[in-house]
């Protein structure tokens, strides 16, 4: 891919993370309403209004890429490229007024996550992830994107969005979190922008859909981290859920161990 091509992507992920700002932050602290999806996650007029102006505006530009969002399914699936959104990751955490929420934006060659963007549209941050380059930062209040050096666990935090997201795997997240720092819980895709730019170290969460993980690998990778399955497998649409993020590729064969330690059978 070509430099000219990827300026032509990265232009239209962040025209796709404009208009999806400009629709979500009249809503924030709005007083909001949600509804109950069938998995008991909320959705709102914000998520769906969002997608709808992302799939607009990357359809445009790409007709012939596929389009799979978390709230309207599929376009063009068998499509080579495929743009993967998420109009609002955290939804919980925006009907509850913490901007610790973001818009998604990934973009699949085949199976694997070639660009991402994580945009915070209330606090005007934004991460960029493309092939073959730095990821970068920007925000009112500087910074720069890059993982910080954190050769142990014993000087790692850790974070995870909530206990639920374990979905029955506690035990073996308990196990790392006992050999870190400190752990942390919230923070959904804003907690591995932080990692991206060498606030946290490490983030490990199950229950992860396609659209809560697209955007972030390219984004971590392009930071010097890495990312995998709890098995220490590359995501791809067919992943468990699993998802172990660090910062500092030291990290990742450490935390792997802990996590895959078998547990001490009961006398």
């Amino acid at each position: 891919m070509d430099p000219q091509d990827i300026d032509r992507l990265v232009a239209a992920a962040e025209a796709a993370a404009d208009v999806a700002g400009a629709v979500v932050r009249p809503f924030f602290r709005a007083g909001l309403g949600a509804e109950l999806k069938d998995d008991r996650s909320p959705v709102t007029i914000a998520d769906r209004s969002a997608e709808q102006a992302m799939r607009a505006v990357l359809a445009e530009r790409f007709p012939d890429h596929g389009i799979i969002g978390e709230e309207f399914g599929a376009d063009r699936p068998q499509a080579r490229l495929r743009w993967v959104l998420d109009p609002i990751d955290g939804t919980r955490a925006f009907i509850t007024g913490r901007p610790t929420f973001g818009t998604l934006i990934g973009l699949l060659e085949g199976d694997t996550p070639i660009l991402g963007v994580i945009d915070q549209p209330v606090t005007g941050e934004r991460w960029i992830g493309a092939p073959g380059r730095p990821t970068t930062f920007r925000s009112q209040l500087g910074g720069r994107a890059g993982c910080r050096p954190c050769p142990t666990l014993a000087q790692a935090e850790l974070s995870c969005t909530s206990p639920e997201m374990l979905a029955g795997q506690e035990p073996r997240w308990r196990r790392l979190a006992a050999a870190v720092r400190r752990n942390y819980w919230g923070g959904d895709c804003y907690a591995y922008g932080l990692l991206a730019i060498g606030q946290i170290d490490i983030v490990a969460e199950c229950d992860m859909k396609l659209w809560d993980w697209a955007a972030l690998v390219p984004v971590i990778e392009g930071a010097g981290g890495r990312v995998t399955d709890w098995q220490g497998k590359p995501l791809h649409p067919g992943s468990d859920g699993s998802v172990l993020a660090v910062g500092d590729p030291a990290l990742l064969a450490p935390a792997l161990a802990l996590l895959n330690q078998p547990s001490v059978a009961s006398a």
